[in-house]
Order: C-alpha cells, then sequence, then structure tokens
C-alpha cells in the first residue's frame, strides 16, 4: 500500500465554475479529514485522498 486512500473520484470536464471535488474535500477536512484532491492524468479524473490510514471509527 502507498499509505493513500481515495475517498471520492470526480470527472475532470466538470461545470464550468463548480468545483466538486475542491468542495467535498473541504467538508471531509471540517469533518478532522486531512483530505486533498489530486489529478489523475491516466484517467483524467480529480481524486479526493487521504495520506495517512483513516482512524477506524471515521471509516465505519
Amino acid at each position: 500500500m502507498n499509505g493513500r486512500m481515495v475517498l471520492e473520484r470526480f470527472p475532470a470536464g466538470g461545470p464550468r465554475g463548480s468545483w466538486p471535488a475542491e468542495e467535498f474535500a473541504h467538508a471531509r477536512r471540517l469533518e478532522g479529514m486531512p483530505a486533498e484532491v489530486v489529478m489523475d492524468l491516466s484517467t483524467d479524473t480529480f481524486l479526493v485522498i487521504v495520506r495517512e490510514p483513516v482512524p477506524a471509527e471515521v471509516a465505519a
């Protein structure tokens, strides 16, 4: 395992002015998760990831 967990995937061609991956990551950060957005160039998607393992009580 590479120490990252994908929480959600979003297509790169979202509606103009909309940032669904950033909004999702922001909501996770408000919940205490260290979420960030990265681009997967091979699939042309934005991934919302956490680099640390998610505590069991959050993942359940």
